[in-house]
């Protein structure tokens, strides 16, 4: 991806249609990540990753492993393109004379790109952690059911089945400030997520060049792409697991429930203990070291521009 001039029409088809390709592929392991990350002690339903996926398709389908996937699918072509595209533009505003950016700087536009895309990426895990957590606690509640335990109140019951009824719950329930529960630990997680991975992809690409020959072929800036994106997405698990928890509206009976960041961490670290912070970690390296390698194949193959010559050229 590097610093070569790209047009911002061009950026954003590229992020688009990067994002389209890998959510497509690795959603049902981000299904499994939010599902592991949810659970609570005395509420465990899967022991892994595999055992997730296999009883989501054993109880809900094979279709079950893309529940929500309509929103990322729709939300996630903004998303990507909006984060792409801020790291280009800060990166170019923030380098001297077409000099290589410092360590510094390259955090600097990192920062600003999460940032800028914590606008889409909010309420887009918002309706997607509700629809994926679906299949979890309606397993829950059949389990109690069949055996003959009642939670106060009776058993949990899924307040909303499509994304469009979610929206116009929250909208009508919390306004747009609905929508956007959540967006600190939001910022949290992505600024120093892109702290973390456009820089490190930046020197990992960098290492690839071939001088008067031209940039590092593709299959080094996907390489690049996987291991900065599954170095930061460990690097920031944590704070993920906090969002995922803050965001979930709808819990199981004996689960607990969280008004913020600090109480959210308080909670955990005594009821659960530290490596609690770590669930779903090596999914979440497995969502998103293909997504952005994928993202970076994208930029270096010139898709945005290649799909913009066939546009008709206006003529000045």
């Amino acid at each position: 991806m590097a610093d070569k001039q790209i047009s911002l029409p061009a950026k954003l088809i590229n992020g688009g249609i990067a994002g389209l390709i890998g959510v497509t592929c690795v959603f049902p392991i981000d299904l499994a990540k939010t599902r592991l990350q949810n659970q609570q002690n005395g509420s465990r339903l899967y022991t892994s990753m595999s055992d997730c996926l296999i009883k989501t398709i054993q109880s809900e389908g094979y279709f079950g492993m893309y529940r929500g996937a309509a929103v990322n699918l729709t939300l996630v072509t903004p998303e990507k393109a909006i984060k792409l595209a801020a790291n280009d533009f800060f990166r170019q505003h923030l380098s001297k004379d077409g000099q290589k950016l410092s360590l510094l700087r390259e955090m600097l536009a990192g920062c600003g790109a999460g940032t800028c895309q914590v606008i889409i990426t909010t309420p887009m895990e918002m309706l997607k952690i509700q629809l994926q957590d679906a299949g979890r606690i309606e397993a829950q509640r059949k389990l109690m059911s069949q055996a003959a335990v009642r939670a106060p109140g009776g058993p949990v019951e899924l307040r909303s089945h499509t994304a469009m009824q979610l929206t116009r719950e929250l909208l009508r329930s919390q306004g747009i400030a609905g929508l956007y529960k959540g967006l600190g630990a939001t910022l949290l997680r992505d600024v120093p997520f892109s702290i973390i991975y456009f820089p490190l992809f930046a020197n990992l690409n960098s290492l690839g060049d071939r001088g008067a020959d031209g940039p590092a072929p593709f299959y080094v800036s996907f390489a690049s792409g996987c291991i900065a994106g599954s170095t930061a997405a460990v690097a920031v698990n944590p704070v993920d697991v906090i969002k995922t928890r803050i965001q979930t509206m709808t819990r199981g009976s004996q689960e607990d429930t969280y008004n913020g960041v600090t109480e959210c961490i308080r909670k955990i670290l005594r009821q659960e203990g530290p490596s609690a912070f770590l669930k779903g970690a090596y999914c979440r390296a497995l969502v998103i070291a293909p997504l952005f390698g994928i993202a970076q194949v994208v930029y270096f193959l010139g898709v945005g521009e290649f799909l913009l010559s066939f546009l008709p050229q206006q003529n000045n």
